[in-house]
């Protein structure tokens, strides 16, 4: 029997080929109320999606990691900010040019709204140590580092806090009292070695 998944990973390959965009640090990629249409893979670095809220703060909604595709809008505008958090290359995709990828471009949209639903659910109901817990988790599990018992972090602090609905401040305090618990050990503020995952995960229930 022909299986179609290879070969729709085939023509996904194809119409993400090509030279890839470059962005360094803090560079834009799209504003709200950009005109929408192209989605994007990221090639290398981390992307943050974000809203500014009426007071001036900044909601981030998403951090998009290599290999994942962003970009996704209900209609013809952007909604949100995307900007690179380190350097950034990104491979282009206008889902228009091969209809027969609807459903692959459907479960990749799904796959972002289940992980924006898991977030909203975090922030919820977790207090601020069980965010910040859920957070590394999340990092972990998308990186695939768990078996290695370290997670890279290429967002700062104040990334995490507005990504978590919390201040920097509480981030810091959260992450010293994990690792005078001995639940973490900071190798630096951008990487962390996990000495428990077991209590990690036990402070997200």
């Amino acid at each position: 029997m022909f299986d179609a998944a290879p070969h729709a990973a085939s023509r996904m390959d194809t119409l993400l080929s090509g030279p890839a965009l470059t962005f360094s640090a803090g560079d834009e990629i799209y504003a709200e109320g950009d005109r929408a249409g192209t989605l994007y893979q990221v090639a290398v670095g981390v992307v943050r999606v974000y809203r500014l809220l009426a007071d001036g703060r900044r909601q981030i909604c998403a951090f998009h990691m290599p290999g994942e595709i962003f970009g996704f809008e209900a209609g013809t505008e952007r909604h949100f900010f995307a900007d690179a958090v380190n350097t950034v290359a990104l491979k282009l995709l206008r889902p228009g040019s091969e209809a027969e990828l609807s459903q692959e471009l459907l479960k990749l949209a799904l796959t972002s709204l289940t992980r924006a639903h898991d977030h909203l659910l975090t922030v919820g109901r977790n207090d601020a140590s069980g965010r910040v817990a859920a957070f590394l988790l999340e990092i972990a599990e998308r990186q695939g580092t768990r078996d290695v018992d370290s997670i890279d972090l290429p967002m700062s602090r104040l990334d995490i806090a507005d990504y978590l609905g919390l201040t920097i401040e509480t981030v810091s305090r959260v992450f010293t009292r994990l690792r005078e618990q001995g639940v973490i050990r900071l190798a630096s503020t951008r990487h962390v070695d996990v000495l428990h995952w077991d209590q990690l995960e036990d402070m997200t229930a």
